[in-house]
């Protein structure tokens, strides 16, 4: 893998990663087209760990009142202002297991073996896309219970399935299932955060088959332009959710759909 390439890899699954298009899906498409065989596990995994930065940076301040709170909750020194903090960590935690539970099934199937199946899936974000636009959510924490948690830990299950927008499909179900924008867009990446660091120990299993099959050099442009690109998108994410406007990423998904479809 050259620099080049490596650079575009990131950059690319720096946006796809958070905007709801589909990281996976993407990278099964360049590979397509730039003639890269598969990408060596090692830089994979490099490219979570940029993800992975990206989220808890982003979303800290939630994170870090989480684990105050657990940490209080450890001491037995815990009190009424933690009570939300402790709940929304329960939630991701189901919401995690079913996750892992539904993942691990579907990852079986090497789906991204098949560029057409994929060009399918993005289709699939794209009417998803759409219909979050009629959703009328209005809970916040208080109101989010097990019932949320399990149908997000399913769709975010689900979503290793290339095409399949894992933050697209997360949202949707969150706003279809009755909750507010604002916070449809931090549940669906905090219960990212434990999926991301557990896709990250699943490939560390295997340290010793990681190589160099990447030069240094490709490896850490890929790298900073995962990060760099990122935090642009996740960015621009958060505001559209707030906006209302999920929907305008399947103008891009519908003709790269169709255009797989045909070409791939």
């Amino acid at each position: 893998m050259s620099l080049w390439q490596s650079v575009w890899l990131g950059v690319v699954q720096g946006i796809s990663e958070f905007i709801p298009i589909s990281s996976s899906g993407h990278l099964v498409v360049m590979r397509a087209v730039m003639g890269i065989g598969e990408i060596p596990l090692l830089y994979d995994v490099v490219l979570h760990i940029a993800t992975l930065i990206v989220v808890v940076v982003f979303f800290r301040a939630r994170i870090l009142l989480m684990l105050g709170s657990l940490y209080r909750f450890a001491r037995r020194a815990h009190g009424v202002e933690d009570a939300e903090n402790l709940k929304l960590t329960a939630l991701v935690l189901i919401a995690t297991v079913l996750t892992a539970v539904v993942g691990l099934a579907m990852s079986r199937l090497d789906l991204h073996l098949f560029p057409k199946l994929v060009s399918f899936m993005f289709l699939v974000t794209a009417a998803l896309l759409i219909s979050a636009r009629f959703s009328r959510g209005a809970l916040d924490y208080s109101g989010i219970g097990k019932r949320h948690a399990i149908i997000l830990g399913i769709v975010q299950g689900l979503a290793v399935i290339p095409g399949i927008s894992r933050s697209g499909s997360t949202i949707t179900a969150a706003l279809h299932s009755g909750i507010s924008r604002q916070q449809a867009g931090e549940f669906s990446f905090l219960i990212s955060v434990p999926a991301i660091l557990g896709a990250l120990i699943l490939e560390m299993r295997h340290f010793g088959e990681l190589g160099v099959a990447v030069p240094p050099a490709a490896m850490a442009g890929g790298f900073a332009a995962s990060l760099v690109f990122g935090f642009l998108s996740l960015s621009l994410l958060v505001r559209l959710i707030h906006g209302g406007k999920l929907w305008v990423f399947s103008v891009y998904l519908i003709p790269l759909g169709v255009w797989g479809l045909l070409a791939l």
